[in-house]
């Protein structure tokens, strides 16, 4: 049974000549988990947007899209409120009240439910999403995984029939994202709801799909049953190939006659296959993990930081100490202190017992214009914090209008990071009418032309599509060999193992444990990456895709 059709559908917003998406024809049915991935700004959040009347964009559109075989927007606004569900990228944009059982109940109090329906759907859903443990607390306690699952399970109440997402795990941990996949699926399995999605992170995302659809400028390049397309995708030789899953990466490379595997557990299979009757020798190349110089330039000694003085400790005794030059990556749950610990380091926070130490001098006795001066660059969680003009270009020339350059130089710096980051289209754009990845983009340019010393970078891979992560990897190996020395907080684990040359586990509001990037991600169960996963009973040090390619290719 047909849930949506979509024909010969265009849309070009405003001021805009070439159009967002272009031509696009497919058929979601009842009961269907379909991923619709592509490169940012290759038109995904401009086609789930078309699925529900009231989110969609302003601009010029051309074609149809069907709704249980009626024009979409001859369907009752009241209809689609109910059927059509909706989850931001977000939580933060979606919540409207102050407690979890007001949000629970909020929509179908806007929909006229009496109350005693409203107590039996929001006891249900409570209970269905273990949210009956937090059901009193107010929204501002809530973790970002709590948040989200909130979000679901308030739409949920209003038990819709369509639920569309939009990349939902983008600002959760490792552990807290599977658990909302897990609950996506639940959903999909239990209550036979179709679920639309969009995501950047692949891994876990791709083997609960039914379908994959790949978008390329406006356009669907491919559309079938993960394994077709990773193999589809395999043989063009598209970029795409990046965001497929490891063992889909994995599998292209390698030459072999066997089936393209999706899943841990695919990969495993194929490894064993692979290597059947092979004597497996020297299976890892040993990468040597860099070394930063002698100079400590960050040093944190026994600091505890608390936001007020009846709150609970938030950093508990965290000691730290980061070397001139050296990418440290810092890993860990939400609600962990990651953050924090970055905000106390750039001095935004002020701790009330320890020290920390900045390029040899106490941070509290370094004033406000010399700490971030061509010293200190922070790159927020939220980019939006940074945004204060009305276009991207405004925005960069902002960041310059304190330093002492003519007109052209400023002029020659913009266009270099425009381009680096690739922001030339979106110069003339408002910030906040760009997606998720292309603000980070955009706010990550402002804080690199400053030239910082130091870069703190919260989640800055958050939305970012997997082609243009390789883009800005080169741009943080540029810098640290310019003697950067850059400190990330990521729940991003692949780009972390294949780019730092430390990583450490925060946990409790200390990091309990630190070490080189391959003897640190080699010896963990869930703070790993998919390919370890996948080929660790043949070789334990195996951790990125191109250490399982190199595997693969020694022992032809």
């Amino acid at each position: 049974m047909e849930t949506y059709k979509i024909k010969n559908l265009s849309f070009t917003y405003p001021q805009k000549d070439k159009p967002a998406i272009s031509n696009i024809n497919f058929v979601i049915n009842a009961g269907e988990i379909i991923t619709i991935c592509g490169k940012s700004g290759s038109g995904k959040s401009t086609l789930l947007r078309q699925l529900k009347t009231i989110l969609a964009p302003h601009g010029k559109r051309q074609g149809e899209i069907y709704f249980h075989g009626k024009l979409l927007e001859q369907v009752d606004q009241l209809l689609q409120t109910s059927q059509i569900g909706y989850v931001l990228q977000s939580p933060e944009n979606q919540i409207v009240t102050d407690k979890v059982w007001h949000e629970l109940a909020f929509g179908l109090e806007s929909l006229g439910y009496d109350n005693s329906t409203i107590r039996l759907r929001v006891a249900e859903m409570a209970s269905f999403f273990g949210i009956h443990t937090w059901f009193h607390k107010n929204i501002s306690e809530l973790s970002g995984g709590q948040k989200q699952l909130l979000n679901l399970a308030s739409i949920m109440t209003m038990q819709p029939e369509v639920l569309i997402v939009d990349e939902p795990t983008s600002q959760l941990d490792p552990i807290a994202a599977l658990e909302f996949l897990k609950t996506l699926k639940k959903i999909n399995s239990e209550l036979g709801t179709t679920i639309i999605m969009t995501e950047h992170r692949l891994e876990e995302v791709i083997p609960m799909s039914d379908r994959v659809v790949v978008m390329e400028k406006g356009c669907i390049i491919a559309d079938d049953n993960p394994q077709n397309v990773g193999k589809q995708i395999g043989e063009m030789d598209n970029t795409m190939i990046f965001a497929m899953t490891s063992p889909m990466r994995i599998y292209s490379r390698v030459k072999n006659d066997l089936i393209c595997p999706v899943t841990v557990k695919d990969g495993r299979k194929w490894l064993d296959t692979y290597f059947d009757n092979k004597t497996v020798e020297n299976l890892c190349v040993n990468k040597k993990d860099k070394s930063g110089a002698d100079n400590v330039v960050i040093k944190l000694k026994d600091v505890w930081f608390k936001y007020s003085k009846n709150m609970p400790d938030i950093i508990k005794g965290l000691s730290l100490e980061v070397k001139e030059g050296e990418f440290f990556c810092i890993v860990g749950g939400n609600g962990t202190g990651k953050t924090t610990a970055l905000s106390i380091i750039s001095g935004l926070n002020k701790h009330y017992r320890g020290k920390v130490i900045i390029n040899g001098k106490n941070i509290e006795k370094i004033c406000i214009k010399d700490r971030y001066r061509n010293n200190i660059g922070v790159l927020p969680q939220n980019p939006q914090t940074l945004f204060v003009k009305k276009t991207v270009e405004m925005d960069l020339y902002e960041m310059l209008s304190d330093i002492k350059l003519t007109k052209e130089e400023k002029k020659v710096k913009v266009r270099a990071i425009a381009d680096r980051m690739e922001l030339n289209e979106l110069l003339q754009m408002h910030p906040y009418d760009l997606s998720g990845g292309e603000q980070q983009k955009a706010a990550l340019a402002k804080v690199l032309l400053l030239e910082p010393k130091i870069l703190l970078l919260d989640e800055p891979t958050k939305g970012i599509d997997d082609c243009f992560k390789q883009e800005l990897a080169k741009i943080l190996r540029t810098i640290t060999k310019k003697r950067t020395t850059i400190v990330m907080v990521s729940h991003d684990i692949e780009f972390c193992a294949e780019y730092a040359d430390t990583c450490g586990l925060f946990f409790d509001g200390n990091i309990i444990t630190k070490n080189t990037t391959k003897k640190f991600f080699a010896g963990n169960s869930f703070y790993t990456t998919v390919a370890n996963r996948m080929a660790r009973h043949i070789c334990p040090e195996a951790v990125t895709v191109e250490d399982v390619i190199s595997l693969c290719q020694k022992n032809i």
